[in-house]
């Protein structure tokens, strides 16, 4: 029994395979015929796609917290892949909660909320933490 390592290198610019073949006897591989081997090399790559799939399995997307700075009312909008609780919050700068905006169930699709700040913020700077199940995003503001 021979031992054979495959290597392989695709050039995406050229959308071509190159094989290399390294064994450890003196064995013809001359017997593998393409096909088999164009098989053997796709089984050795790893799925190219996972980085795609990340992308596209985002609970939460889009997110903007407008205007900036904020006077007496902010707005938040964000896409919603399905049906979630969203949590949203305003945070100091050493992350304490100062304000929570909204704590609830959500459609999926495109969503627009404005909340009032009725004069609790002080004049400064704020994160804007909206959280949907295990995603975070977080937006600096500024209250004038």
């Amino acid at each position: 029994m021979s031992a054979i390592a495959l290597m392989t290198s695709i050039h995406t610019s050229y959308a071509s395979e190159t094989f290399s073949f390294h064994s450890s006897s003196d064995t013809s591989l001359s017997s593998l015929s393409n096909h088999q081997l164009a098989f053997v090399a796709t089984r050795a790559q790893k799925p190219q796609t996972s980085a795609i799939l990340e992308i596209n399995d985002k609970a939460i997307t889009n997110v903007k917290v407008f205007f900036n700075p904020v006077a007496e009312q902010v707005a938040v909008s964000f896409k919603l892949s399905k049906l979630s609780h969203v949590s949203i919050r305003v945070m100091d700068a050493l992350g304490n909660e100062v304000m929570g905006l909204m704590n609830g169930e959500l459609d999926g699709g495109v969503q627009s909320l404005s909340f009032d700040t009725n004069g609790k913020l002080a004049a400064g700077f704020y994160f804007v933490r909206v959280t949907c199940g295990s995603e975070t995003i977080i937006k600096r503001i500024s209250i004038r």
